[in-house]
């Protein structure tokens, strides 16, 4: 096929999947552009690295300051959701009592700019993962939150997807290239194979469960056509896992499918979720030390041991002289006379650990690795609770909590604009509401589309969204 043909075809089926998905979801408003745009840019590539890619240059970016169009594009997307939020009177104070320890661990982030060796850069960086929770808000906050977010991952499923297939097969001068030891990849819309691992693990993980979903729509056409729909996407979203090569988000993905098809099982009792989680654990631990499994895993997925030199990278980093209580401050380890230290050694210069708590220490010491335990036992706490009342909700967030946990072994998705850290906001962020409806509303409001404004307040959509 002609390239341009099927650059064509992709367009065509692209706006076809959006005008179908705006036909069936009406009470999604005009406001999820705002997270969508958000998810499409950090799920890809940035601004200036599309633009780059048509030949049009922004002037030098370094490692220390980004781009200057990307500051733009995030901190005008991260202003378009505070004024969406203060449209719809939602209050501050409710939003960090409902989510303890992620404000704490927000806080935490920015006061350790203050002892950071590059605290305006580091400060930067805080203002941008500020905009995930904000993204997240615009969600939940809309009329139906679990509707917004289905239509937010499908629409960015819509394009991201297909034209990474045609970007690998039609376009080879953007969507393949060769990683630092000269091999070819497959990276689709991202930079790298990696990159593309990360966003078909959260896209897959997200269209097994809404597979399992559209089973049980009523009406029996759209229950045909979303099937085929989401095992459609699915199919091409493993075919570009396989072309990435990513073995942590294989693995990662499928435990968490793993884990939302024990909990669908009628025979588990879902008030015994700790006994079975704990049981889990211990099987894992006797597992690894009694047969030494993962390495046996590693070696099935033809990787080597040492996980392409991370474990030496570990070893290195762990050398370098850092405070241990505090580490180096918010993402600034990989700045300054320590990156430089480490490129002098390593030819393909990494700039994370690869490996998720790792980067947590060497960032924000013991503290922020505490912190960050809290905020998953407080997860998981809630997650259990909700099992009890929303089993398909509440498996979905337990699935990917678990394979969040594991898939941060080996990759740093703690960090910055990372498409799995925004993932993870969805099931960290609790928010409570109530409808125009009810008797606690103080303001009503219509969009362009006809939907309803509504007010955070005590009242609870299905007893608490997320943590």
């Amino acid at each position: 096929m002609p390239s341009r043909l099927a650059l064509l075809l992709t367009f065509g089926f692209a706006v076809f999947l959006f005008w179908r998905d705006s036909r069936q979801r009406g009470s999604v408003t005009g406001a999820v552009w705002i997270p969508l745009l958000w998810m499409l840019i950090i799920g890809s590539r940035f601004v200036s690295q599309w633009l780059s890619l048509f030949g049009v240059s922004m002037g030098a970016v370094t490692l220390e300051e980004g781009s200057p169009i990307d500051a733009i594009v995030f901190f005008s997307l991260i202003v378009c959701g505070l004024y969406i939020l203060r449209s719809r009177q939602v209050r501050l104070l409710e939003i960090v009592r409902n989510n303890g320890w992620l404000t704490i661990f927000l806080l935490y982030c920015l006061a350790s700019v203050l002892w950071s060796d590059f605290p305006f850069v580091a400060f930067k960086r805080w203002i941008k993962i500020i905009g995930h929770p904000i993204m997240v808000l615009v969600l939940f906050t809309e009329p139906e939150p679990e509707q917004a977010v289905r239509s937010l991952i499908k629409r960015c499923a819509f394009v991201l997807v297909p034209v990474s297939i045609l970007f690998i097969k039609y376009y080879p001068e953007w969507g393949r290239g060769f990683d630092d030891s000269g091999v070819p990849v497959n990276v689709g819309v991202t930079t790298n194979k990696n990159e593309l691992g990360w966003l078909c693990f959260v896209l897959a993980f997200f269209f097994f469960w809404n597979l399992l979903q559209a089973r049980r729509v009523e009406e029996p056409r759209e229950r045909r056509e979303e099937l085929v729909l989401n095992l459609g996407f699915l199919i091409m979203i493993c075919w570009l896992l396989l072309k990435a090569h990513s073995a942590t988000s294989l693995v990662s993905l499928t435990i968490g499918v793993l884990v939302v098809i024990f909990l669908g099982s009628k025979i588990v009792n879902k008030q015994f979720i700790g006994a079975y989680f704990a049981v889990g654990i211990l099987i894992c631990v006797v597992a690894e030390m009694g047969f030494g499994v993962s390495a046996e895993v590693i070696r099935a997925l033809g990787k080597d041991p040492t996980l392409t030199d991370r474990t030496a990278v570990w070893q290195d980093v762990l050398a370098v002289p850092l405070n241990p209580l505090l580490g180096a401050g918010f993402e600034s380890f990989w700045l300054g006379e320590r990156r430089e230290k480490l490129w002098e050694k390593w030819w393909w210069h990494p700039n994370e650990a690869h490996n998720g708590y790792l980067e947590l220490y060497l960032n924000l010491g013991l503290i922020g690795l505490i912190i960050v335990l809290g905020l998953f036992i407080g997860t998981y706490r809630k997650i259990t609770r909700e099992l009890l009342t929303d089993l398909e909700w509440g498996r979905f967030r337990l699935g990917f909590l678990i394979a969040v946990i594991v898939f941060n072994w080996t990759e740093a998705t703690f960090k910055a604009l990372h498409v799995v850290w925004f993932a993870f906001y969805i099931i960290a962020l609790q928010v409570r509401r109530v409808e125009l409806e009810d008797a606690e509303v103080l303001t009503e409001a219509t969009d362009e589309e006809g939907s309803r404004e509504f007010i955070v307040t005590g009242s609870s959509w299905r007893e608490a969204v997320a943590v």
